[in-house]
């Protein structure tokens, strides 16, 4: 299993240096990672944590101004960063071709993906969610070659679930699964989407589920320690 925190845009330096060392206290015999804010990237020190980023600019090093390059990332010793997540998609109007140019650079570097794909609430009304995964699966891995298809890990977060409280059944999260198997059989898939201390019980229950990218959750480490005890049950 792999448990990734995405601490998103929270936390200050003395914040997350307090945070840290509540983290330091969990153990697991899972793969964990956790992804900071860039500012905070400099801050970490955890053993029991790899160290992820939340973004990577599609540039190598050069005139643009405001963003950090996937070699500067590896310079910090990030292993894994997170590409395509929703918010950025819709905010910062990510586009597939971008997200596919940073995968690329992620992987020149030696970094893992951690690509999210997902569907609105209006996509699955419609009956367009498979239609929207294909599209974002294979835009993102357009133009990779086999062995560099397999090192990606994908998180399913389904856009109407993120931060609802709300999340979809089992059947629906392994009918997703399944599609997303089709075009990476060989790659590791999580569930990120109001997944908490509530409901990892239920979840545990569908085996396909490789792991967890967490976002609210991730901020609490007493919750995430109930979350991690019941996971490994």
């Amino acid at each position: 299993m792999i448990i990734a925190l995405n601490n998103k845009s929270n936390l200050s330096k003395d914040e997350f240096i307090k945070y840290q060392q509540n983290l330091s206290n969990i153990n697991s015999s899972n793969k964990m990672i956790l992804c900071p804010t860039f500012l905070n990237i400099n801050n970490f020190n955890l053993t029991n944590f790899s160290l992820g980023a939340q973004n990577v600019s599609m540039n190598n090093d050069g005139a643009y101004t405001g963003e950090i390059s996937a070699n500067s990332l590896k310079s910090y010793n990030v292993e894994y960063t997170i590409v395509g997540h929703s918010e950025r998609r819709i905010y910062q109007k990510e586009s597939l071709e971008e997200i596919n140019e940073k995968i690329k650079k992620l992987l020149e570097n030696n970094i893992i993906p951690i690509l999210c794909v997902g569907e609105t609430k209006e996509e699955r009304k419609n009956n367009k969610t498979e239609e929207k995964i294909k599209e974002e699966i294979t835009s993102a891995i357009e133009g990779l070659s086999d062995s560099d298809k397999d090192k990606l890990i994908i998180a399913y977060e389904p856009i109407w679930s993120i931060g609802t409280g709300i999340i979809p059944s089992n059947s629906e999260i392994e009918e997703v699964f399944k599609y997303i198997k089709t075009f990476l059989p060989n790659n590791k898939i999580l569930y990120g989407g109001s997944a908490n201390e509530e409901n990892i019980e239920l979840l545990n229950q569908c085996k396909i589920i490789d792991g967890y990218l967490l976002g609210g959750i991730s901020l609490k480490p007493e919750k995430l320690k109930v979350f991690i005890s019941k996971l490994e049950k």
